[in-house]
């Protein structure tokens, strides 16, 4: 599970020159993303800070923690580095980075980080590399706006793995209704298409890596569903509940998320309603993200759509946001983002309709942008009539 090097080679040589654009000597990885992105380096946050410096010209540099040493040669990173022992560490990983930017051809002066980078990373930093100037920057943020050609079979594989889990959480439900048996409770179909999902990992790809999760899962039901963000609760289902099912995964840490609403059983007028809706707002705001219009075009075409229905106070959040090494980057498919949608950008299309005390409605896609239109990678089925699960009861 990791990519050709010709990958990493167009990475730096394309950081390179966003460097000299910018004025800076080279830039300093500090998240496990970027990390990723950068080196093929995959690693799990802790305490321990992981480093990896690239400069303009010349050789990238990674300090990791000793303790993961033997775990990156097993993924295939072949970069120069050095290890520090502990965490704080009688010599710590910046002290550790420092001393080897010392010496010839190490450090410039003008160094980019991140503007996520932590207020105490950025300190620590500053404090152990002495006379060189700390810049934020988005030079690696653009970079991964639109995904490399090689990162998209990784996108799409875990796009069928997001489907299968949809059907997977579906499946739960239909054999307890089947069985006459009681159905399950929220946060046992959450368990579940999370175990599908992370099963479905091990059992296709060697040397799983990932930098935050391999598969996730919301699961809520009946007025529940009607908070966006809500966490799966031990209320069972129901027959009449409406149910959202928001699942993502991930292969390589290239995440997609797949979301569908299902409705237990004959769905009754107002649901149908709010269901249709939805789909419609979904349907006009993917074909939308066509390259050349900007977010905040794209998100008003979608909800646009809701607010035409009389259905603008059920609008909770905009209509979706960037995917890649992370569940949730830039761009962001919202008002305020005046970014232009480009060939290779890849976005999540997830209008939702929001009913306090009654439920919520959310279809999820991932899209790639791509010149002739837009291409969902996830391709389980929209229409209300698939996604009404009935059973004996």
């Amino acid at each position: 599970m990791r990519l050709p090097d010709s990958f990493y080679t167009s990475v730096r040589t394309r950081l390179s020159e966003a460097l000299d654009e910018r004025g800076l000597d080279g830039y300093l990885a500090t998240s496990p993303p970027e990390v990723a992105f950068l080196s093929g380096f995959f690693y799990i946050a802790t305490e321990r800070p992981v480093y990896l410096w690239m400069p303009r010209e010349g050789e990238p540099l990674l300090v990791i923690p000793r303790l993961d040493e033997e775990y990156a040669a097993q993924q295939g990173v072949t970069l120069p580095m050095v290890t520090y022992f502990e965490y704080p560490g009688v010599v710590s990983a910046e002290e550790t980075l420092a001393a080897a930017l010392s010496r010839p051809g190490g450090a410039g002066r003008r160094i980019g980080v991140s503007a996520g980078v932590s207020v105490a990373a950025f300190r620590a930093l500053s404090g152990a590399i002495g006379g060189a100037e700390l810049v934020t920057t988005d030079a690696v943020a653009k970079l991964r706006l639109c995904k490399f050609p090689e990162e998209i079979p990784f996108h799409e594989a875990a796009a069928r793995i997001c489907d299968e889990m949809l059907a997977a959480g579906r499946a739960l439900i239909e054999e307890a209704l089947a069985s006459g048996g009681p159905l399950p409770r929220e946060d046992e179909i959450a368990r579940h298409v999370i175990g599908y999902g992370t099963d479905q990992m091990y059992a296709h790809y060697d040397l799983v890596v990932y930098t935050t999760k391999l598969a996730g899962g919301l699961v809520y039901a009946g007025p529940n569903s009607a908070l966006p963000h809500g966490l799966p609760t031990r209320r069972r289902v129901r027959p009449g509940d409406t149910l959202i099912l928001s699942l993502g995964a991930a292969v390589a840490s290239r995440f997609v998320e797949s979301e569908r609403t299902f409705i237990i059983g004959e769905p009754t007028a107002e649901q149908v309603r709010y269901y249709e809706a939805d789909r419609q707002a979904q349907e006009v705001g993917t074909q939308a993200m066509v390259a050349g219009r900007t977010c905040a075009e794209v998100n008003k075409i979608c909800l646009d759509v809701l607010r035409d229905q009389g259905l603008g106070d059920y609008i909770r959040h905009r209509q979706g946001h960037g995917i890649g090494l992370q569940n949730h980057e830039a761009p962001w498919v919202e008002d305020g983002d005046h970014t232009v949608l480009a060939p290779g950008m890849l976005l999540s299309s997830e209008p939702g309709v929001y009913v306090p005390g009654h439920a919520g409605y959310r279809i999820s896609d991932t899209v790639l942008v791509q010149q002739d239109g837009p291409r969902r990678l996830t391709g389980y089925p929209r229409d209300l009539a698939s996604n009404i699960i009935e059973g004996v009861r």
